[in-house]
């Protein structure tokens, strides 16, 4: 029972409410004719339902996805403006300790630009991984 999912729980649930349906229907003490009238309304009923979770699961879905590729943007290009700061302050600095004859400035501009870069790169890595889960989910709810 712990590795059931919902999804395999929902299903069971639909699946035994059908079968339900059905038997009460069947053993119902009633006409031909008003057996296949109780029938033809419960499936009209059952599919307006299942459109309407269909609809309201994508719905949902279309926001999450818009919702995560926002806020992971907005992450990184604050993470980008940040760095970029950092970078050009380390670059001033370095340019201040280069003008004043020291050799390591060099070594400095160089580490915090390799710096800047990889954390650029993780960044970008880090928000388009989360974009590809959330579309991944999305398809997942639409079938």
């Amino acid at each position: 029972m712990g590795d059931m999912n919902t999804k395999d729980f929902l299903i069971g649930t639909l699946i035994g409410g059908i079968v339900g349906a059905s038997a009460a229907l069947f053993l119902a003490p009633k006409s031909g004719k008003e057996l296949r009238s109780d029938l033809s309304e419960q499936a009209q009923l059952a599919k307006e339902k299942t459109s309407q979770f269909t609809s309201t699961a994508y719905d949902k879905g279309s926001e999450w996805a818009s919702y995560a590729k926002d806020k992971s943007s907005s992450i990184a290009k604050v993470v980008s403006e940040q760095s970029n700061q950092v970078v050009e302050k380390v670059k001033d600095v370095a340019n201040q300790a280069q003008s004043t004859g020291e050799v390591l400035a060099d070594d400095l501009k160089e580490t915090v630009e390799s710096a800047h870069g990889e954390v650029k790169d993780h960044v970008q890595k880090e928000a388009e991984d989360v974009k590809e889960k959330v579309e991944k989910e999305v398809n997942e709810v639409k079938s």
